[in-house]
């Protein structure tokens, strides 16, 4: 497992606020080796760090209605939820790591993604799928921790496609619009909440798989997130997404 940080209970808070009629629900869990509230934690240095900015790592590519969006420029709030199902082996404890350095916007244009953003996945041998990934690239002016903000019923929803189907039991990220009321006590909450922004869901590119060094390196900062400033931040995550360093050079230049 990748970090130990101090385990934060859920926040509570009052019913949420009315959500936008288009959203992108998105099911969280343990990943690439890092519990969910260290992850979120991480995802908080990096808004603080970025003004506003996050970028969350997902598995499945973007519903095709996502390029319309984002040059629209339109209001869509970003629902995420915790899995009802355990986190697998393979996501507790990933045999390589790899580092996305690089993300594709929409006319096809390979970008550096914000300085502040980490996104690692895992990098298992002989998956092919692994050589792909996606980010929601997410913004919010307000501090992330999990929490509980309100009931989510997905059976409320369908897919924005030309078929406009429910959201199947398979899809962890999708682009959702609402057709109809919640149930008064869905299976799911609210338990983080942001805005799509920027290129809002994108293919990663220019991927780096860790050494074991440079894990061990990571692994040693991820488990002290909570003594991390916001400017040393940027230079650890440049140090990371920079070219083949050892671990004694990416030291010296880090701390």
């Amino acid at each position: 497992m990748l970090a130990r940080t101090r385990s934060l209970p859920l926040e509570s808070s009052p019913p949420r606020a009315s959500l936008t009629e288009t959203i992108c629900w998105s099911r969280m869990q343990t990943e690439a080796g890092q519990e969910l509230q260290a992850i979120v934690g991480r995802k908080e240095l990096e808004r603080s760090a970025g003004n506003g900015v996050f970028c969350w790592g997902v598995g499945n590519a973007p519903s095709r209605s996502i390029p319309q969006l984002a040059r629209a420029g339109a209001d869509v709030d970003v629902v995420f939820s915790i899995m009802k199902s355990r986190p697998k082996a393979v996501d507790v404890a990933p045999s390589r790591l790899r580092i996305w350095r690089s993300f594709f916007d929409h006319s096809g244009r390979e970008q550096p993604l914000p300085p502040a953003t980490l996104i690692t996945s895992r990098a298992d041998a002989g998956i092919r799928a692994r050589n792909v990934h996606y980010a929601l690239m997410c913004r919010s002016d307000r501090e992330l921790r999990l929490g509980d903000f309100g009931p989510f019923d997905p059976s409320a929803y369908r897919n924005v496609s030309d078929t406009g189907g429910a959201v199947g039991a398979s899809q962890v990220t999708a682009l959702l619009r609402r057709v109809t009321s919640e149930a008064p006590a869905p299976a799911y909450k609210v338990n983080l909440r942001a805005k799509l922004g920027q290129g809002y869901w994108v293919r990663l590119g220019d991927p780096i798989d860790l050494t074991a060094d440079r894990r061990s390196m990571l692994e040693r900062v991820l488990a002290n997130l909570l003594s991390v400033t916001p400017s040393e931040w940027l230079r650890i995550v440049s140090g990371l997404r920079s070219g083949p360093s050892s671990a004694t050079e990416l030291q010296r230049r880090l701390f």
